[in-house]
């Protein structure tokens, strides 16, 4: 439920306004090298307090509690615990009887008989993703050589991301955006067809990101108007390397040895300052709803460490069982 992988094995926990959220990784290998240092560029390229994201700014200082001595991991579970402490929990209230439009206020409601906790998203919020964006830190260590790589590719469908973002935070509304990931050096032969094959795995834990809304490897959905001598890559070299790259580094499921690409649509953030209308569950009437609280304006914005962290997750998993097999 709140686990992902086999070998390399993340299970994630906490609540936005909870007191911590973090991360518990099974099957990290010892002797990797690790400190506070090595999470401190992830965390940051993920910290909000930047325009168009949220004011809410956590220290996300990594509080490693075990897994670790002398600087390098021993190959018992690691758990990395991060302090909640920028939260304004009052700003939540009204959502247990009036829960937003496109949020999971009213599933999770409904799901968990009215015990789920509300506050900041509670369990479902972007703040749990911290943990993962831990976990691929480590994650990174393991697959090196091979490395992964994210970057924006637009925001609401357009490359002047600043003209849009003031538009929406004037008008207090949201924008999503798409994440393009490019993972170098992977060899030959991880994956196996078919329910583990590379873009299964990939695909599984990038979808439970919060906001995620879509995937394509390689040309994607572009593939369904191409031909087969258009779409098909021409090899031309002996150790697998193509021409052209339309299926994304993956062949029948296994890493082809070209890099592993694919791309990922983001949805606008759910919270939004712009009245709407929804309905009250306890008295069944409709009503308007003004978010109020600190909210992303373009969550897409933090989005690219935690795909990378995704990916690299994926593929360490990857790489342990191909190693065991």
């Amino acid at each position: 439920m709140n686990s992902f992988g086999s070998r390399f094995r993340v299970h994630i926990f906490g609540e936005s306004h909870g007191k911590c959220s973090g991360v518990c990784i099974d099957g990290c290998p010892p002797g990797i090298a690790l400190s506070d240092i090595d999470f401190e560029g992830d965390l940051q390229r993920r910290r909000a307090g930047k325009k168009g994201t949220t004011q809410r700014v956590e220290t996300d200082k990594p509080n490693i509690m075990s897994g670790l001595h002398d600087g390098y991991t021993t190959g018992a579970p690691i758990v990395i615990v991060f302090d909640n402490s920028d939260t304004r929990s009052g700003d939540y209230s009204q959502f247990k009887e009036i829960p937003r439009p496109g949020h999971a206020d009213f599933v999770s409601l409904e799901k968990y008989k009215g015990f789920a906790d509300y506050r900041g998203g509670g369990h479902f919020s972007g703040r749990i993703t911290v943990g993962l964006v831990a976990a691929g830190v480590i994650a990174k260590k393991i697959i090196s050589p091979a490395t992964v790589t994210a970057n924006i590719s637009d925001i609401g469908g357009s490359q002047k991301w600043d003209e849009i973002i003031e538009k929406c935070m004037a008008t207090g509304d949201s924008v999503g955006g798409t994440i393009e990931c490019v993972a170098q050096g992977a060899p030959v032969g991880w994956g196996e067809p078919f329910f583990d094959s590379v873009e299964s795995l990939i695909a599984h834990i990038v979808f439970a990101i919060p906001a995620v809304k879509g995937i394509e490897f390689g040309a994607g959905f572009n593939a369904a108007q191409m031909t087969g001598s258009s779409h098909n890559d021409v090899f031309i070299s002996s150790d697998g390397k193509t021409k052209t790259n339309n299926a994304g580094g993956i062949n029948g499921g296994i890493t082809n040895g070209n890099p592993i690409v694919f791309r990922v649509a983001v949805k606008p953030t759910a919270s939004i300052a712009a009245a709407q209308q929804t309905i009250n569950i306890r008295t069944g009437e409709m009503t308007a709803l003004k978010t109020v609280g600190r909210h992303d304006c373009c969550i897409a914005l933090r989005m690219p460490p935690v795909i990378e962290a995704a990916a690299a997750i994926a593929l360490a998993d990857l790489k342990l069982c191909a190693i065991t097999a």
